[in-house]
């Protein structure tokens, strides 16, 4: 609900500042068509940017067995299982609900797992599908990429609508502008990254639940923060759906890292122990 306020409120100046109430009222709209779009077809986009290739039993027997167990445990629907080849350590999870749900690992992670710390780290993704965090994943990017693309829109109308008006804009309405264009996208991310944080924390404890053996779950996180690599396929958006931060290690990704740290999700469930 913030995001679509935020949004129709970065309409609603522009609307103002170039006398033309159509700008909100279109920016609304293509907002809805493209939520609508995201919403439906998020899932195989997700493959496409990860390279994520689906699997059968007879071709990993291991992982789908694992899955099979977990949806059965879980009285989940059975995910379709992916495998992204790549060394780096990590799974994710996406789909709109658990009847369209993928959960996917790398050849990494399990290569680097034994079976209990697998069964953790798939738990862990089977919870994002239970609690529908994939579903809010989904949506939280798909309004957070809107925003970015109104602001980027909003720097052209600045700078190029103006000029087609004689640059008799105000200079206090180029200031507003600009203000929204870079703290929108800014305030975006902030926000996805709240979200996503506190989602993983949530599925571990989920993970842990659903295997009742909170070593598997707390082995496998100091696996991941020992062997923690950059994903040789790297995207941006994808991210948020990850088990561990895919992205290159920098000051700027760590500032706005939808992760928590994995050391504070081990102190957390290492705390926990006893209440499992």
């Amino acid at each position: 609900m913030g995001f679509v306020l935020l949004i129709g409120l970065i309409a609603a100046i522009f609307a103002v500042y170039f006398q033309d109430p159509w700008i909100a009222v279109w920016t609304i709209i293509a907002a809805m068509v493209y939520a609508a779009i995201q919403y439906y077809a998020s899932s195989s986009l997700t493959v496409l940017m990860t390279g994520a290739e689906q699997i059968e039993k007879k071709d990993n027997p291991r992982l789908y067995n694992i899955v099979e167990n977990l949806s059965i445990t879980t009285g989940l629907p059975m995910p379709k299982v992916y495998i992204v080849k790549d060394q780096a350590p990590n799974a994710f999870a996406t789909g709109r609900d658990p009847s369209h749900a993928i959960v996917a690992a790398t050849t990494g992670l399990m290569d680097i797992m034994d079976d209990k710390e697998l069964t953790a780290v798939m738990a862990h993704e089977m919870s994002h599908v239970k609690n529908y965090d994939i579903r809010v994943s989904m949506i939280v990017f798909g309004l957070a990429c809107m925003v970015g693309l109104i602001s980027d829109i909003a720097f052209r109308m600045v700078f190029y609508g103006d000029r087609r008006r004689n640059n008799e804009g105000s200079p206090m309405g180029y200031v507003l502008i600009l203000i929204a264009a870079i703290l929108s996208p800014i305030l975006a991310s902030i926000a996805q990254m709240a979200v996503s944080r506190q989602r993983e924390y949530l599925a571990d404890a989920s993970a842990v639940n659903i295997t009742r053996y909170p070593e598997g779950m707390i082995n496998a996180l100091k696996k991941l923060q020992a062997q923690s690599q950059p994903m040789r396929s790297q995207n941006t958006a994808a991210a948020p759906m990850y088990i561990n931060d895919p992205l290159r290690k920098g000051f700027f990704n760590n500032l706005f890292s939808t992760h928590p740290p994995i050391e504070k999700r081990i102190e957390r469930l290492e705390n926990g122990k006893k209440n499992f």
